[in-house]
C-alpha cells in the first residue's frame, strides 16, 4: 500500500525497478530529488554534470519540482535535450528547446544548454549533435515514454535497440504525431512535422543513471506493453527492463493497466 511519496510501491520487472506514487506531483517530487542527488554526486566527483532532459506534458511536474530545489550546482551543469522537430525554429510554440528554456534553463541558469537546431540542415545537425553528446560522459538521462511506447522520437517500427548512430533524422509515427495534437502543442495533425532529429536509444541509455517519468492514464497501455509483453522494438520502452541503472517513476494512473 502506498502511504506517501517517501514510501512508494516498488515493482521489479527483470532488471528494471518501477516505483508507483499516488499522483503526478508526488512522482515529480521524488524523481526531482533523485535527479538532484545524481547531479550533486557528479559535480562532487568531477566538477561537472551532463544531463539529458525530455519534454512534453508528462515532464511538467518533474521539471517544476527540479527547478525549485535549492542549492543545486547549476553553474557546473550542462543540459542537453533528446529530440526536436525538423523545420521548427527555436521560438516556435511547439519547439522542444523553447519548452526547456522556459521551464528549466531560464529559471536555473545552467553552465550551458546545448540545443538541437531543428531549422538547420537535418542530417548535418543530427551528426553535429550526436558527436556533441557522445563526446561527453552523460551522468543522467531523464525521459518519458510515448503513447506508442517510444523513447524520445525512436518510434516503432523503426526504433533500434542497437542503433549504430548517436542521433538520427526519423520519420514520426502517426500515433506519435497525434499525441502532440492531444497534448495541445499543435492545432491538428496536418500542422505536426513529419520528421524529427532524435538521440537514439543506445545514446539515451548510455547515461550513468536513467530516470523515466511516466504519469497519466493515457500512458497506461504503453506502460503495460513495456513491462508485461516481450522485450521487442515494437515497443521501444520494453528495453528498459534490461537496464539495472534505470528507474521507472509511475503514478497510479499510469500503472493502472499492470
Amino acid at each position: 500500500m502506498i502511504t506517501s511519496e517517501r514510501q512508494p510501491q516498488r515493482l521489479d520487472f527483470d532488471a528494471l525497478t518501477a516505483r508507483v506514487y499516488p499522483d503526478a506531483e508526488a512522482l515529480g517530487a521524488a524523481a526531482a530529488a533523485d535527479a538532484a542527488a545524481a547531479i550533486r554526486a557528479a559535480v562532487a566527483e568531477r566538477g561537472e554534470a551532463h544531463v539529458i532532459l525530455a519534454t512534453g506534458t508528462s515532464q511538467l511536474a518533474f521539471l517544476e519540482a527540479l527547478a525549485k530545489l535549492p542549492d543545486l550546482p547549476w553553474s557546473d551543469v550542462e543540459l542537453f535535450h533528446m529530440d526536436e522537430y525538423v523545420g521548427l525554429d527555436g521560438d516556435h510554440p511547439a519547439s522542444f528547446r523553447r519548452f526547456l528554456r522556459e521551464r528549466i534553463v531560464d529559471r536555473v541558469g545552467p553552465r550551458a544548454f546545448h540545443e538541437i537546431r531543428g531549422d538547420a540542415a537535418p542530417e548535418a545537425e543530427a551528426a553535429r549533435y550526436g558527436g556533441l553528446v557522445t563526446g561527453r560522459r552523460i551522468d543522467l538521462t531523464c525521459m518519458g515514454i510515448g503513447e506508442n511506447g517510444h523513447l524520445a522520437f525512436n518510434d516503432p517500427p523503426d526504433a533500434r535497440f542497437d542503433d549504430p548512430l548517436p542521433a538520427r533524422v526519423v520519420r514520426l509515427d502517426e500515433v506519435s504525431r497525434r499525441q502532440q495534437v492531444g497534448e495541445g502543442h499543435f492545432p491538428d495533425l496536418g500542422s505536426v512535422p513529419t520528421h524529427a532529429i532524435t538521440l537514439t536509444i543506445p545514446t539515451l541509455l548510455a547515461a550513468a543513471r536513467v530516470q523515466v517519468v511516466v504519469p497519466e492514464t493515457r500512458k497506461a497501455e504503453a506502460v503495460r506493453r513495456a513491462l508485461r509483453e516481450p522485450i521487442d522494438e515494437a515497443c521501444p520502452a520494453s528495453v528498459l527492463r534490461r537496464m539495472p541503472h534505470a528507474t521507472l517513476y509511475l503514478d497510479r494512473a499510469a500503472a493502472g493497466a499492470l
